[in-house]
């Protein structure tokens, strides 16, 4: 008589191995078990055509009769090494991999183009939308939405990664159900230690393992410009005109020695340019959070600019001291100036670099197109140069 175990047994052979949808492989199981067939064993020791009569599907049947005889010749093969794979799906793998499209066949794919293929579909016609019914089971809808969730919580990783990250949960969500269930047994993955030492992260309530990927550097359609070419632009349409008077002339140049002052105190990234909308960002060393005003307004001074952008948000942190035994704390401030939430991702980017006596500000010249979370990714990209 067969067990509990041969029945899970079987059903992680045809739904993992053999990549049989769930609902066919519960119908062909109780077929099988109609004709005294409940086992791998049972089903690799019984003749082909017993199997054949069982589910009426030959092709089916030859399928399942070479799984289960490999699972017999090697028994210790874990599901999630795919036991009873047949050579068909090997081959096929093999094709995959050799042809052109694929990330590991013999030509590169460019990562823009690879990270594109990852976009989802958006629409916002609200008509459509009322009159689109889909069937679905709630992997595929979890799935989706943890990724477009990642895309608001994590816009500075590649699709690529924000769907890693959500296949993970939706599996670690799934294995809780097949527990509750009785359908998996025993530790998973990462109670038997295979995560262990690598960084996790916590995505809708559930922490996963991640691992990164070394040398692989991806941007999204934004362009990155030169930043002493844009500066000299800038510096050009703020001056005076070609008839300028000598006192015109004199103020220009003081305002050239303040501008090389700044470059020398301020560092600052290339400008970035992602649907008219350009930003920059810029960071000097700040002593005592009242030195916040009069050093932006220096900057202001040295590049007038600045003084026509959209935003100008800023976030500073400062070590002062608390008058208890010499001890210091960290103080913290920031303003958005309009572009809601950026001092807060200002500031959470200062403390994961753990930057001390530093005041960023960042500017952005609105382009009239909203950005979404991709002016996050962009934003913490200009703050990392």
């Amino acid at each position: 008589m067969a067990s509990q175990q041969d029945l899970q047994e079987l059903i992680r052979l045809m739904t993992i191995g053999m990549r049989v949808p769930m609902k066919d492989a519960l119908s062909r199981i109780k077929e099988l078990q109609a004709h005294n067939l409940r086992s791998i064993q049972q089903i690799a020791e019984s003749p082909l055509s017993d199997i054949t009569s069982a589910i009426k599907d030959a092709k089916a049947a030859r399928s399942l009769h070479n799984a289960c005889k490999a699972r017999l010749k090697n028994p210790g093969t874990s599901a999630a090494k795919r036991p009873g794979s047949t050579l068909e799906n090997r081959s096929k793998r093999s094709r995959q991999s050799g042809d052109a499209g694929f990330v590991d066949g013999p030509e590169p794919v460019d990562p823009r183009e690879f990270e594109a293929s990852f976009t989802l579909p958006v629409e916002t016609d609200e008509k459509i939308i009322s009159d689109t019914v889909l069937l679905t089971n709630r992997a595929p809808l979890v799935l989706a939405f943890a990724v477009e969730l990642l895309r608001y919580t994590m816009p500075e990783q590649p699709p690529s990664s924000r769907l890693s990250l959500a296949q993970a949960v939706v599996s670690a969500n799934s294995r809780s159900k097949a527990v509750s269930i009785g359908i998996e047994k025993g530790p998973s993955a990462d109670e038997q230690g295979w995560g262990h030492g690598q960084p996790r992260v916590k995505v809708m309530g559930r922490e996963v393992t991640v691992l990164k990927r070394g040398g692989y550097e991806w941007k999204g359609d934004e362009e990155v410009e030169d930043r002493h070419k844009s500066e000299n632009d800038a510096a050009m349409n703020e001056g005076t005109p070609s008839s300028a008077t000598a006192t015109g002339t004199s103020q220009n140049t003081t305002s050239e020695k303040a501008a090389g002052l700044v470059s020398r105190s301020w560092s600052a990234s290339q400008p970035v340019t992602l649907k008219k909308s350009t930003f920059i960002v810029r960071a000097t060393q700040i002593t005592e959070p009242s030195q916040r005003q009069s050093t932006m307004q220096t900057l202001f001074v040295a590049i007038p600019s600045l003084q026509s952008a959209t935003h100008n948000a800023w976030a500073y942190r400062v070590q002062v001291p608390t008058n208890l035994f010499g001890a210091t704390t960290i103080k913290e401030e920031s303003f958005d100036d309009g572009e809601s939430g950026c001092g807060d991702f200002l500031l959470k980017n200062m403390r994961e670099t753990n930057a001390v006596n530093t005041l960023v500000v960042m500017t952005r010249w609105y382009g009239g197109i909203m950005l979404g979370p991709d002016r996050w990714r962009i934003i913490r990209n200009c703050l990392r140069r």
